[in-house]
Parts: C-alpha cells; sequence; structure tokens
C-alpha cells in the first residue's frame, strides 16, 4: 500500500495506525512515541538502528530509510530540535519492555513490617524466644516493630521499657538497625527495627540455599 507521498509502508506500520487511529476520531490521547508517517515534522536527527549517529537528515529520507530497512522511524525524543528519531522494530521493541517490566514487577519485593509485644519484665525464656522472632524476621528482610505494653504500676517505670529495647537493639545489631528510635504511645512505648539486608536480597539467599538442598527454613513466630 502506498501513501500520499507515493511510497510503500510497511506492514508494522499499518497495523500500528489501526491501533492508534482511535487517537485521530477524538478518543483518549495517545501516550505512545509517534512512528513513521505520524511524524510531522520537515527534518530529523536520526539514529541508526544500532545507535550510530546518521545526522539530521529530511524527514522524507528518514522514511526511505526505514522503508528500507525493513524497520520504523520512531521519535524518542520529541522536544529536542529537530527531534531525535530512531530506526527500530517498534513491535519488538514494544514487545521486550512489557516484558522487562514484567519481570520487574514479578522481582520485586516489598518489605513488610512485622510486630512483636513484649512486657516490661519479661523473663529471660521469653526474651530469648522473642529475639528469636525478630531475627527471623531481619533475616527475611522484614522491618520489625517492637512494643512494650505497660499495665498497671508499670506506666510509672518508663525506662524499664526503654532499657529492654536498648537491650534488644544491641542483640540484633547485626541482622538490623533502630529506624525508629523508641517512643511512648499511650500505654506503650513503640521501637522499629529496620532490616541491613533487603527483602529481594533475603529471597535471593533462601532459594540459593533451597536449590544447594539446604533449608534455612524455621516454623512460624507466635506474633504476640
Amino acid at each position: 500500500m502506498r501513501d500520499v507521498r507515493g511510497f510503500s509502508r510497511s506492514a508494522k506500520a499499518l497495523r500500528h495506525d489501526e491501533h492508534v487511529g482511535i487517537a485521530n476520531l477524538g478518543g483518549p490521547i495517545s501516550t505512545e512515541p509517534r512512528i513513521n508517517e505520524r511524524i510531522r515534522v520537515p527534518e530529523v536527527r536520526l539514529v541508526g538502528p544500532n545507535g550510530e549517529q546518521v545526522g539530521i537528515v529530511s524527514i522524507h529520507d528518514a522514511l526511505k530509510l526505514a522503508q528500507e530497512a525493513d524497520l520504523d522511524l520512531v521519535e524518542v525524543a520529541a522536544t529536542a530540535r529537530p527531534p531525535v528519531c530512531k530506526l527500530m522494530d517498534y513491535g519488538k521493541f514494544k514487545y521486550e519492555s512489557a516484558m522487562k517490566a514484567r519481570e520487574a514487577r514479578k522481582n520485586q519485593a516489598h518489605t513488610i513490617i512485622k510486630e512483636i509485644k513484649l512486657r516490661p519484665k519479661i523473663d529471660p525464656h521469653d526474651y530469648e524466644t522473642k529475639k528469636g522472632h525478630v531475627v527471623r524476621f531481619l533475616k527475611a528482610g522484614d522491618k520489625v516493630k517492637v512494643t512494650i505494653m505497660f499495665r498497671g504500676r508499670e506506666q510509672s517505670r518508663p525506662e524499664l521499657g526503654f532499657r529492654l529495647l536498648q537491650r534488644l537493639a544491641e542483640d540484633v545489631q547485626e541482622l538490623g538497625f533502630v529506624e525508629s528510635q523508641p517512643k511512648q504511645d499511650g500505654r506503650n512505648m513503640i521501637m522499629v527495627i529496620g532490616p541491613h539486608k533487603k527483602k529481594a536480597e533475603a529471597k535471593a539467599e533462601k532459594a540459593a540455599a533451597k536449590a544447594q538442598g539446604g533449608s534455612d527454613e524455621e516454623p512460624s513466630p507466635q506474633e504476640a
């Protein structure tokens, strides 16, 4: 098929124009870059398919080069003067970009905030158990919100809770750091410990250990 300038348009360009045609009928404004005959400027700064600088050429010559190479002319920097365009297979480019974005979302790991609750006068055995939970959470790349619960006369002894939180922070300092210093919140005192290791790193190490036949999984802790 030939356009008004008399040269053939690639099948890729025709399919793309059919896809974006609604934008010319009053539909939503397309956020995609302009390609091929939709680029309406007298000249462009052309970049070759391998990133080589061709230089400033007329739009007619740029379209002709795209046609001869069976590629698309894609506007990659519309605000430049003249606009920068690149020769590429736009369909393949869009597909690869979508796959990369999908993979990035798949691998994205969100930090979770776990919570552990303690009493100011916790006995040594319970403290070690709770500390073990904090260690496990930090190793997994999660933040830990540690809450000291005061009851009755304990509310007049906030220093007990403060010392307990300091002790816990020191005991797990190799795995995490105090992200939010201890502060009073009603009858409670709260501190947040952040992991040194990112969630994604922790997941990768866990997967590697599992692949080697080992296992660092432990029974799920009981959150108080």
